[in-house]
């Protein structure tokens, strides 16, 4: 790092620490060769509270340094604190974009840890939820991004469809975020009858308006002269740095979990990986855009063979007793209450489940030592490992574009610093 960032030094980069880059930085600064610029914390454009240290010849970026931490809430540590199913609450908060991505790889990695069983209405109502999650974040990022290049019009387009997709959600749940609505197990409850009708009606009408958002961006010569060729990031620098999701796969890197470590039945539904090669701001844009009509097909494809039956695993060990029990069986509220009071036993064992969030993997480590909460909890989250990228594909470009680079990495700081 440090041989890229300071190629006129004479240091190596095994002995470049971040003090060490903002100290030559300043220094270099104060001898009036290049300007410093703070970016942030509070900046409408970083979508959260990040700050860049921009290092500026003139307008062009010589380096920059993320400096994150910021929104740190300790949620990891938290989640020891509590035992394995009060603890998911607390999954909703690191990417409040992805809430039901967040439950789904945090109860896929209990599950993995007890042993559970997941019904296949469950499975199947899952990944409906898990890519209507993916549609809305695809839909906050659009509208963002093209905000912050000045194009107002489609930021209320997306936010006009993701208004549809937090009534679903709110129809399910009773909230629009924070459903905390997948369990281990299963789901919290049985959708409503007037789920797949909702579902239904939001397919029809979606595609039509991806075309619009195309109609006002993606041939755009203002757009186009804003995003192409800026941010590139070449496929061995993707794998070097550990990037994931789609600005792995605008490298033209087809990396999809749903197909190379397929969960929750993602093998039995038909679709596409979209890849580009131009590696460049303009290509994120065009992957995500496919990724929202693959999530089409994918849900779908998931309501035309959505089986009958339970919701949550008939294993009582692991879950609540069901409602309608309580008022006729003494065992079950005593079985109810110590399950929410106590939580239940895991074995001493370490577990790892990813998922493929709208961002890229989204991991959960677990470590039990035989009693009701975890002893180890690590979320290996999409927004820190392509973060790190930033200071790679700003060099060399104008301080303007910086805006353009954020927005295309698409980050989500309670995800960065957890």
């Amino acid at each position: 790092m440090g041989l890229e960032i300071f190629p006129q030094t004479d240091v190596t980069a095994e002995q470049v620490s971040v003090e060490d880059i903002k100290h030559l930085i300043t220094n270099r600064a104060i001898e009036g060769e290049t300007m410093l610029l703070n970016m942030g914390p509070q900046h409408p454009s970083t979508h959260g509270v990040l700050r860049l240290l921009l290092e500026l010849d003139g307008e062009t970026v010589v380096n920059c340094i993320p400096d994150i931490g910021y929104l740190h809430t300790g949620i990891e540590k938290n989640m020891e604190a509590k035992t394995y199913i009060k603890a998911e609450v607390m999954s909703d908060r690191i990417d409040y974009l992805n809430n039901l991505g967040n439950n789904l790889v945090y109860c896929l990695a209990v599950e993995k840890l007890v042993d559970l069983d997941v019904p296949p209405r469950a499975q199947a109502i899952r990944v409906i939820l898990a890519e209507l999650q993916r549609i809305a974040s695809h839909l906050i990022w659009l509208g963002t991004h093209a905000l912050d290049l000045a194009a107002m019009s489609v930021f209320l387009y997306c936010f006009r469809e993701r208004e549809i997709i937090l009534d679903i959600f709110e129809l399910c749940s009773g909230q629009r975020m924070m459903t905390t609505y997948i369990r281990p197990g299963g789901l919290w409850r049985d959708t409503p009858v007037e789920f797949e009708d909702a579902v239904r009606n939001f397919l029809k009408i979606f595609p039509r308006r991806i075309d619009e958002y195309e109609a006002l961006l993606t041939k755009n010569p203002l757009f186009i002269e804003r995003t192409k060729n800026i941010g590139i990031l070449t496929p061995e620098d993707a794998i070097k740095w550990g990037v994931t999701g789609p600005m792995l796969r605008a490298s033209g890197i087809a990396h999809d979990l749903r197909k190379v470590r397929p969960y929750s039945g993602y093998e039995q539904y038909d679709f596409d990986v979209p890849v580009a090669n131009g590696c460049d701001t303009y290509d994120r844009y065009i992957v995500r855009i496919e990724e929202m009509r693959q999530s089409v097909r994918i849900i779908q494809q998931a309501l035309d063979k959505l089986p009958y039956g339970p919701v949550l695993s008939s294993n009582r060990k692991y879950v609540p007793p069901p409602r309608s029990e309580l008022g006729t069986s003494m065992e079950a509220v005593i079985h109810h209450f110590k399950y929410w009071t106590e939580g239940f036993p895991a074995p001493k064992a370490g577990v790892y489940a990813a998922v493929e969030s709208p961002r890229g993997e989204l991991g959960v480590y677990l470590e039990g030592d035989g009693g009701p909460k975890p002893y180890r909890c690590h979320w290996r989250t999409p927004s820190f490992a392509n973060l790190q990228v930033l200071p790679l594909i700003s060099k060399g470009v104008f301080v303007a574009d910086m805006v353009a680079l954020i927005g295309t990495v698409d980050i989500i700081l309670g995800d960065v610093d957890r």
